[in-house]
This record gives structure tokens, sequence and C-alpha cells, in this order.
């Protein structure tokens, strides 16, 4: 019978798939790390105090990358090159969703706009990492190779999905609820069919390395399918909502750094 443990562990118990899943996570998050930064660093003045949480936030990004990377040293493996058609960030970008990575390069101060739009792409992202990691706590947090790092990964996606909902709140507050329910509408539409043809795209990777049988390569891509068929009738509306979150100041302390978990 298929379902998310079994298939998570089979992707863990093998060299190949763990090297491939553990690289293409590692290259998000690095990604995530980078771009946290530049925008950090081009924070307009209006919002300077945004500039340590936003600081905070790719501080996390880079743990979360290096402790990928630090699982697959454990193995003795090394990384692998991503795919392209596997690259979440990217294919998001191609389809103009988040802050282009050209505007970022330049060192030119981005507008208030570019940081509502950020922060509510990240919202939407960020309800995806979540939802995803406590899918792999409820099953895998106390496995005895990953779970520790799922663990801390898990708690720090929750910080960042509650630094969102709030910090977006305080801007609605301040006039920008228009622009901001128009950005998510429209990242999350775009985020459920980019997260699709991943989804599909690192399946059938697995698929190869792991010698699955069609009827099970099948079975998996009718299953990916159902869940955007589901998500594009009705499910996207939850990744646009915004609630004043549990956790109040998210983001405000200082970002864990070191690698120890491991």
């Amino acid at each position: 019978m298929l379902s998310a443990r079994s298939l998570f562990q089979e992707i863990v118990d093998h060299d190949d798939s763990f090297q491939l899943f553990c690289s293409i996570a590692a290259s998000g998050e690095s990604q995530g790390g980078w771009e946290n930064a530049r925008i950090a660093a081009l924070v307009p003045d209006g919002m300077r105090e945004l500039a340590p949480k936003i600081t905070r936030h790719g501080a996390d990004e880079d743990k979360h990358g290096r402790i990928f990377q630090a699982l697959l040293r454990k193995r003795g493996l090394p990384p692998v090159p991503v795919p392209p058609e596997t690259d979440y960030t990217m294919l998001l970008e191609r389809r103009g969703i988040g802050l282009a990575h050209e505007k970022l390069r330049r060192d030119e101060q981005l507008t208030e706009r570019d940081i509502v739009v950020y922060l509510a792409h990240s919202r939407v992202t960020e309800q995806r990492a979540a939802d995803q990691m406590d899918m792999l706590l409820r099953r895998f947090g106390d496995h005895p190779e990953v779970g520790k790092a799922i663990r801390m990964i898990s708690h720090d996606e929750d910080n960042h999905l509650a630094y969102c909902h709030e910090e977006l709140l305080r801007l609605v507050r301040g006039g920008h609820g228009r622009i901001i329910q128009r950005v998510l509408r429209d990242s999350a539409l775009a985020e459920i069919r980019v997260y699709r043809d991943v989804s599909l795209a690192v399946m059938d990777h697995m698929g190869r390395l792991l010698h699955w049988p069609a009827p099970k390569r099948a079975a998996l891509a009718a299953g990916i399918h159902a869940v955007y068929a589901y998500e594009r009738f009705a499910g996207w509306h939850r990744m646009i909502s915004l609630r004043l979150p549990e956790r109040r100041n998210a983001l405000g302390g200082a970002p864990l750094t070191s690698p120890e978990y491991a």
C-alpha cells in the first residue's frame, strides 16, 4: 500500500534517492537564504525595522541548507546537481512570482511595494514548507537518522509562517490590503501549479533511481494530480488567509547558526 511514510522511508533507505532528495532540499534552502540576505540588505529606509527579521529568516534557511548537506556527509555522499525541472524556487521566479534574482543582484534599494510582494509570496511558500515539515514530523520526527533535523526545520518553518502572517496583517492595517490580497492570490495559484510540476518531476527521478514499476509510478502521478485538482478548486484559499499567529515576534530573537543537530 502506498503511503507518505512508506515512500519517504524508501527514499531515505536508498543512497542514490537520499542523495538526490537532500541535494534538492539543500539547494532550495540555500537559495532562500541568499534571497532573504539580499532583501534584508536592500530594505527601504521606511521599513528598516524589518531588516533584522528578514536577516533571521535568511539565516534559518542557510542553516537548513547546511543541515541537509550534513546529512549527506554522514552517509559519505557528495551533493549532486539539481535537475532544473525540480528547482521549485527558479520555476516560481519564471512565473513572475516573488522578487526576481536580477533585481536582488543590483545594489538598488527596494521599494515598499517590493517588500509587500516579498512577504505575500513568502506567506504562500512558507505555508507549503510548514505543511510538508508537519507531515514529516508526524511520521519521522523520531527517526534515528533524520528525526532531529526534521524537528529543527519544522520548528523554524512554523516561525517563518507566523512571521509572515504577523507582518502582513500589520501592512494591511497600514493600507496595503488590496495589493496583498492580489499578490497572495496570484502567488497561490502559481505555486500550486509549480508544486504539482516539481512533485511529478521529483517522483519521476525517484522512480528511476528506485526502479519503481510502471503501475506504482502511475498511481503516484495520479495522486499528485488529485492533490492539484483539490488545491485548484478550493485548497488554495487556505494559503491566502491571514490570521494573528499564536507565535508573536517569531523571528525577533537571535538565529541558531550551529549545525550540532547532526
